[in-house]
């Protein structure tokens, strides 16, 4: 067990009725910085939503990290400032590899015990949010995705608390190195993800997808995609 870094703040929101937000003019992407101690539950924090319950929240998406070093790159990046909690995330972490984060890795952050399962897909929601062109391509091809958590104990968190990271799987399979799998279609390593004990249901869906486009590919003939490219987070749809 090791101190990784620690929480920068811990973020909620409600749902909120936005033209702008998809189909369902509905969203819940504007997370706020919470004063205290915050209560952690098996789907998630106590005062936080989602909108989309189809695509968001469940237990293997309960909890939502993203990295303050991260935001600060995207912060140089777009030549704006972005707040904690700014992408949604419930948790900013400082000092935390949340890119390299291991599938199955355990964090120990307050009193909660939580779970690494899933990388986090733009959407067109995310997209209208941040306000910016080409969005869900841009955050994809830049590979800093943030993960999904899930509760393993549920508890307490607060801005302050440490990271500590109590276990770490050996398999060495990082969440981006999924989302990266499933853009290429790489089935190989998508069936050693969905192996993995516990692995999230949204791994099978996206091991699917991808034994399906090889399927096709071979009928094709090839990929009709311009060499060097591959879908989008919305395409993949973990």
């Amino acid at each position: 067990m090791h101190s990784e870094g620690t929480i920068a703040s811990v973020n909620t929101g409600p749902v909120i009725e936005a033209d702008w937000a998809g189909r369902m003019k509905r969203t819940a992407i504007d997370k706020r910085s919470a004063a205290g101690a915050v209560v952690v539950g098996l789907l998630g924090l106590d005062g936080d939503d989602q909108a989309d319950r189809e695509h968001h929240g469940g237990p293997d998406k309960a909890v939502y990290a993203y990295a303050r070093e991260d935001l600060d790159a995207w912060q140089a990046r777009l030549g704006r400032p972005l707040r904690d909690g700014a992408f949604g995330e419930n948790l900013t972490t400082v000092g935390v590899d949340v890119t390299g984060a291991v599938i199955g890795e355990q964090w120990r952050v307050g009193t909660t015990l939580l779970e690494v399962t899933l990388p986090r897909t733009p959407c067109r929601v995310f997209q209208a949010w941040i306000g910016e062109n080409h969005w869900v391509t841009s955050f994809t091809e830049e590979g800093r995705f943030g993960v999904y958590l899930r509760v393993l104990d549920e508890g307490r968190v607060r801005a302050g608390d440490p990271v500590e990271v109590v276990h770490r799987p050996d398999h060495g399979i990082t969440s981006a190195a999924g989302f990266a799998a499933g853009r290429a279609a790489d089935v190989g390593l998508l069936e050693r993800i969905v192996a993995l004990p516990d692995a999230a249901t949204a791994w099978k869906e996206v091991l699917d997808r991808a034994r399906a486009r090889r399927a096709r590919s071979g009928a094709d003939g090839g990929e009709s995609r311009a060499p060097g490219t591959g879908p989008t987070g919305d395409e993949i749809g973990l």
